[in-house]
C-alpha cells in the first residue's frame, strides 16, 4: 500500500535481564540502510534505561551484516547524515553503561565489523567469514576504523583493509577482532554462558568498568568521529566508487 511503513528491520526484547536485539532485515542481509541504523539505534538508546543488565546483539537469520546499503549509496543515497549516524551508533555502544555482547552466526562485513568491534564481547560460529570490502569498491573503512582499528593487531588491520578479502573465525580471533569462535552447534550456549556470568556481576562494576575499558575507544571516537564521517561520505560520492559499486551489483543480479 502507497505510504505504508515498511516492516520493522529491528526487534527487541527482555528476558531474565538479558535484552536483545535483532537484525531482521533479511531481503538485503541487513545492510545498513537508513531505517536499519535508525531502529538500531533506537533500540541501543532504549536498552540504557531499561531494566535489562546484559545486551545481545543478534541477527534473526545467519548472515549478520552485509554491511553498508550499496543500493543505497551508488545512486548518493548516502551521505554526511548516514556516517554520522553510524558514528553515532558505534559511540552509544561503546559508552554504553551495560555489556554487550554480539553474537555472529553468519557472515559479517564491512560496516557490519565496525559494529562487532565496538562490543564489548563478539562470539562467532567458526564456519562465520568476515571481509573488510572497501578498498575493492573504492571505499575505506573510515568510520568503523574508529572502534575496528583498537581492536585489530596493525599486521591485521593492514593485512585485511587493503586486500579485501575473505578471512575466517580463527583469522578474526587471532588478529583481536573477535574474542573468540566456538562450534556452531555450541554458539547459544556459549551466549547463555557469557550472558550469566554476565549477570553475575553487580551493575556498578560493569558500568565503572566499562568505563575504564573503553577510555581509550571514546577518545578516539571523540576526536576522529567528524573527520571519518566527511571522508566517507566524500568517498561514496566520488564517481569511482560509485562505478565500483554499480558494477559489484550489476555481477550480484547477473549471477
Amino acid at each position: 500500500m502507497a505510504g505504508q511503513r515498511p516492516d520493522k528491520m529491528v526487534h527487541y526484547e527482555v528476558s531474565n535481564g538479558i535484552g536483545t536485539i535483532t537484525l531482521d532485515s533479511p531481503h538485503n542481509r541487513n545492510a545498513l540502510s537508513s531505517q536499519l541504523m535508525a531502529e538500531l539505534l533506537d533500540a541501543v538508546k532504549r536498552t540504557r534505561d531499561d531494566e535489562s543488565r546484559v545486551v545481545v546483539l543478534r541477527s534473526a537469520d545467519r548472515v549478520f551484516c552485509s554491511g553498508g546499503d550499496l543500493s543505497a549509496a551508488s545512486g548518493g543515497g548516502l551521505n554526511n547524515m548516514g556516517a554520522e549516524t553510524l558514528g553515532e551508533l558505534l559511540r552509544l555502544i561503546v559508552t554504553h553503561p551495560k555489556p554487550v555482547v554480539t553474537r555472529l552466526a553468519g557472515p559479517a562485513r564491512a560496516g557490519g565489523l565496525g559494529i562487532v568491534a565496538a562490543s564489548d564481547i563478539a562470539i562467532c560460529a567458526d564456519d562465520v567469514t568476515f571481509a573488510f570490502t572497501e578498498s575493492r569498491l573504492g571505499l575505506t573503512p573510515a568510520v568503523i576504523s574508529l572502534t575496528v582499528l583498537p581492536r585489530m593487531t596493525s599486521r591485521g588491520a593492514y593485512d585485511t583493509f587493503l586486500t579485501g578479502r575473505t578471512f575466517d573465525a580463527d583469522e578474526a580471533t587471532a588478529i583481536g577482532l573477535i574474542t573468540r569462535a566456538v562450534a556452531a552447534g555450541q554458539l547459544d550456549d556459549e551466549i547463555t554462558r557469557v550472558c550469566s556470568e554476565l549477570l553475575e556481576a553487580h551493575p556498578q562494576g560493569l558500568r565503572e568498568t566499562k568505563t575504564l575499558l573503553a577510555r581509550d575507544i571514546l577518545a578516539r571516537i571523540d576526536e576522529q568521529a567528524e573527520e571519518m564521517a566527511g571522508l566517507s561520505a566524500r568517498l561514496f560520492a566520488s564517481d569511482e566508487a560509485r562505478t565500483a559499486m554499480s558494477a559489484f551489483l550489476n555481477r550480484k543480479k547477473s549471477s
